[in-house]
């Protein structure tokens, strides 16, 4: 009779973990900023993803048994008894050589003794020698297909490890038809079978995958995983393991720079490496801020600011001109003594997206999220809910510059088997629609993970250590097909600027949907350069302001509902005016119905935005002016200028600002910015200013 703790498929896994091999196991498993040269990111490490799909189920292995009373074996022949015997010996002594040959031995004296079959089928599996695993179940089941119900289960797992999927599929169906069956065995059935299922249609319906290696400016020998880059696809950062013999684990961080459409040879990033690990970094969209993972040391040797809450902790840096900052951990709200990883930023600069493993979750690891506060703190971390994760593993989220695609790896969702990774959508409710596998090949019945997709949607990075590379795991990049891409978005790149002194200034951005008045993007200028980019996702109409205390405020206003050339980005400088007598702010997100003078209600925006400008310069005196194009009578415009010029004055008065500060004035179109000479040049001078008269 084999002792209880055997259930060879599943035994694979315990005997893993009870022969000391589990801190292999460990470093896989654990969240980035500690990883080994065996990660499996888009690998093909079969055998490892399987034992980690199947561990969970150790705490049940102690309760299977053969179905035969105890003591007792399927043979009589003694001789036969005492090799496999003297096999168990050995296999528990970790000499599988030794026990190996004593099975042998046992199958030579007994042919028809079918426990040698079955634990030789556990040892090959341990080696990798999986068909030799899956010749052994056979064996066992072709002397006697109803010795043991469990055999069918265990040798689908198997099968399912090594891509057989149709073998697994019948094995399983099999498994199944019989009664009595271990709760926790049948879900797991159910769900490979599912698996199963899924996976012979993928492979019958690939979809469209074609990965290019990055090449010698981004990989090396070494491994690199885990990419990040900005929006406008122009920097990108990722880690490489630095690994010696005498450091088998160093993590640090490299930056390329695309220069006339190609990689710039990656470099260091200094202020941030460290003599430990840096991991799974994530990039804000315009790149000003990073977020990353280390497994900080809580003894401080790394500095003041990466003392850590826990075995991995989240932190961030901010760039200041081209250099980063001293990085902080973002703190116990986050951070706990459990494992907070792989951070993904929203590019509203709201939301910070991470994995963790605490406790409450609904597996072995969650997606939670934390939203921004007005304050400036973190909100308590929430998790995703239940239509990402599952009673599995999730890992390595990343929310696309459009706000709404969320793209995550998942053990526990159906697919091929291990980690594949999902799409997923919110919905104009802001609710998660259902999450969608991203299909064969792309997924495959090894572990995929760490997807990156770029800001215009179309190409997707990861790390893979296929055929062909430098060595190691190496990035690859590959055009995403249409139907799992995120929703087209466009972006405002440029700098801020003291209009006077030309000065780089950090100033703040506000971008904001006119229709809702919703804030849909916050962020800020580089405090040291004064570049910015800001993310513009499509269909709607926006306003745009950028402050910065001391300095009159800017607007602009981008329609993009009718937008159909995605590439071509806005770029653009931003000039601020110091505060001056004389200095003028043409209000570009006023408006009015064409010949009246009532404030459309998306006026509101930009009409808040001065009172709270005024509010805050409580000592300032302005002249609001009208100003038309030549269409039309010249007295009719005067008069519609002055109409319009006082429908602010109003507005203004109304909401709190002292009249004695305002006055107003009409101008006809005696004030043109630009020749009435063409459609466009009319409409720049239908406007709205106002004009600072005394501080």
């Amino acid at each position: 009779m084999i002792i209880e703790i055997r259930s060879f498929a599943l035994g694979i896994a315990a005997k893993i973990l009870l022969r000391g091999t589990n801190k292999r196991l460990q470093r896989i498993a654990r969240p980035a900023g500690k990883r080994t040269k065996n990660k499996n990111i888009q690998t093909k490490l079969i055998l490892m993803k399987n034992i980690l799909a199947l561990s969970f189920l150790l705490l049940i292995i102690f309760s299977c048994k053969a179905q035969l009373p105890p003591g007792e074996y399927t043979t009589k022949n003694k001789k036969a008894i005492a090799s496999f015997e003297a096999a168990l010996k050995y296999f528990n002594a970790r000499n599988d050589i030794k026990a190996k040959e004593e099975l042998a031995k046992a199958i030579e004296k007994d042919p028809l003794f079918i426990e040698p079959h079955l634990l030789l089928a556990e040892i090959y599996a341990e080696a990798r020698e999986l068909q030799q695993s899956i010749d052994e179940y056979m064996k066992a089941i072709q002397i006697n297909p109803k010795f043991d119900k469990k055999t069918y289960f265990l040798l689908a797992n198997i099968e399912m490890t090594t891509g057989k999927y149709e073998e697994a599929k019948k094995d399983y169906e099999t498994y199944l038809k019989y009664q009595n069956l271990n709760p926790d065995w049948k879900e797991m059935a159910e769900h490979q079978l599912a698996n199963c299922n899924f996976s012979i249609s993928a492979i019958k319906n690939p979809v469209p995958f074609n990965p290019k290696n990055m090449g010698e400016a981004i990989n090396s020998n070494l491994d690199e995983y885990f990419p990040a880059v900005t929006a406008d696809d122009q920097t990108f950062l990722y880690t490489r393991n630095n690994r010696t013999e005498q450091f088998p684990m160093q993590e640090d961080f490299l930056v390329s720079q695309k220069i006339n459409g190609v990689w710039s040879p990656a470099k260091f990033v200094s202020g941030i490496n460290t003599s430990g690990n840096e991991g799974a970094p994530g990039f804000s969209a315009d790149g000003q801020i990073l977020f990353f993972t280390a497994c900080a040391e809580i003894d401080n040797s790394y500095g003041p600011n990466r003392k850590g809450y826990g075995s991995c902790d989240i932190f961030y840096s901010q760039k200041v001109s081209n250099a980063w900052s001293r990085p902080y951990n973002v703190g116990p709200i986050i951070n706990s003594k459990y494992w907070e990883t792989q951070p993904s930023f929203s590019a509203d600069g709201k939301t910070l997206y991470f994995v963790s493993n605490r406790p409450g979750g609904l597996g072995s690891s969650d997606i939670y999220y934390s939203v921004l506060k007005e304050d400036g703190s973190w909100g308590a971390p929430l998790n995703i809910g239940s239509k990402i994760n599952t009673q599995g593993k999730e890992e390595s989220v990343f929310i696309h510059p459009d706000g709404k695609t969320l793209y995550f790896s998942s053990n526990g969702q159906v697919g091929m088997g291990g980690l594949d990774i999902y799409v997923i959508r919110k919905n104009e409710k802001g609710e998660w629609e259902e999450p969608v596998n991203l299909g064969y090949p792309i997924n495959t019945n090894g572990d995929e993970n760490s997807l990156l997709v770029n800001g215009a949607g179309d190409l997707a990075y990861f790390a893979s250590n296929r055929v062909g590379g430098f060595g190691g795991l190496d990035l690859y990049q590959f055009d995403l097909y249409d139907a799992v891409r995120p929703d087209k978005i466009t972006y405002l790149k440029g700098k801020v600027y003291d209009a006077k002194t030309k000065a780089p200034l950090g100033a703040h951005f506000e971008l904001i949907d006119l229709a809702t008045a919703k804030q849909m993007i916050v962020s800020d200028a580089n405090s040291g350069n004064g570049e910015f980019l800001v993310t513009l996702p499509v269909d709607k109409d926006y306003a745009l302001n950028v402050t910065q205390p001391g300095y009159l405020f800017y607007s602009e206003n981008y329609s993009l509902k009718e937008l159909k050339d995605f590439s071509k980005p806005y770029l653009m400088d931003v000039p601020l005016q110091p505060i001056d007598t004389g200095s003028i702010v043409e209000l570009k997100n006023v408006f009015f119905e064409t010949a009246k003078f009532d404030l459309k209600e998306k006026s509101k925006v930009e009409l808040n935005k001065l009172v709270s400008f005024l509010t805050l310069n409580k000592t300032l005196r302005i002249e609001l002016s009208g100003h038309t194009d030549n269409i039309g009578d010249k007295k009719m415009n005067l008069t519609l200028s002055q109409n319009r010029a006082k429908a602010v004055y109003d507005y203004l008065s109304a909401n709190g600002i002292d009249t004695k500060r305002l006055t107003y004035k009409g101008y006809g179109d005696n004030k043109p910015k630009v020749k009435n000479d063409s459609d466009e040049n009319r409409a720049k001078n239908r406007r709205t200013e106002f004009k600072v008269i005394g501080k």
